[in-house]
């Protein structure tokens, strides 16, 4: 467990990376004796630094929603962070390479709530019932720590969260079965991933109900107006300067950017 001091020295140097686009040492390497709640007080130390910075938190995702991604990390649960207003890019937008350390990019299902929901006991009809509209998106993750990383640097890390594209098109939580929601996920026309939403928890809804569960145990929970990332269900697509990056959800539509 680390100190006060060391909580506060760590989510320093992770927004001095966040703002310098310069990873920082990875955490686990610099305090070898971090555990995972040292991990989550640093990045909502990180997330109280932007919003007096005068960014505005708009969310969270959740990550590690697979259970293979869980294994290969050690971990049983997943993970989250926070989003932030800055976070939002244009569908079909360019964005400079530059502006990331390392940019990956992931399909994933974005749930907009339209009444508050907090934990304990949270289940999927919650989530359901309290979800104004649901939207087909990408996530942009990034590391602002060095390799290898373990799960405290990603979770100190804000869980990679850097960028979120929303699709045009809404939808009821109603409308479909979004167990069934799927994605091809193409880098310059070339199919790289597939796959569907049971991937995630086996509904998306559960990741949502698994966050504000989460939340709860801290004393939070999930507003109205909020966006909740639900987690991907491919693996992490890289991106490099010149790439077109597509997530074709189908019937739901397609989400797009590039990176110069």
């Amino acid at each position: 467990m680390l100190s006060q001091d060391q909580r506060t020295e760590a989510a320093r140097a992770l927004f001095r990376a966040e703002q310098t686009r310069v990873q920082a040492e990875r955490l686990s390497a610099t305090y070898p004796q971090i555990e995972i709640e040292d991990a989550y007080a640093i990045s909502r130390e990180v997330a109280a630094a932007r919003a007096r910075a005068g960014d505005r938190l708009i969310g969270h995702k959740v990550g590690l929603t697979s259970k293979a991604m869980r294994a290969a990390s050690k971990i049983n649960e997943p993970d989250y962070g926070h989003v932030f207003a800055s976070m939002l890019i244009e569908d079909d937008a360019t964005v400079a390479h530059a502006d990331f350390c390392v940019p990956r990019v992931e399909p994933e299902l974005t749930f907009v709530l339209k009444s508050p929901l907090k934990g304990p006991g949270l289940t999927l009809d919650d989530v359901l019932a309290a979800t104004d509209y649901v939207v087909p998106s990408i996530e942009i993750i990034d590391a602002r720590v060095t390799e290898p990383r373990r799960i405290f640097d990603t979770v100190a890390d804000n869980g990679a969260a850097a960028g979120l594209i929303l699709g045009a098109r809404r939808f009821r939580p109603d409308e479909i079965d979004w167990s069934w929601a799927g994605a091809l996920f193409r880098r310059n026309g070339e199919i790289e991933e597939t796959g569907i939403a049971a991937g995630v928890m086996d509904h998306p809804a559960n990741a949502v109900a698994w966050l504000g569960n989460k939340l709860a145990t801290y004393g939070g929970g999930l507003e109205a107006g909020h966006m909740v990332l639900s987690g991907s269900f491919t693996r992490p697509v890289w991106a490099d300067p010149g790439d077109r990056l597509e997530a074709d959800f189908g019937p739901l539509g397609t989400v797009s950017l590039s990176f110069s």
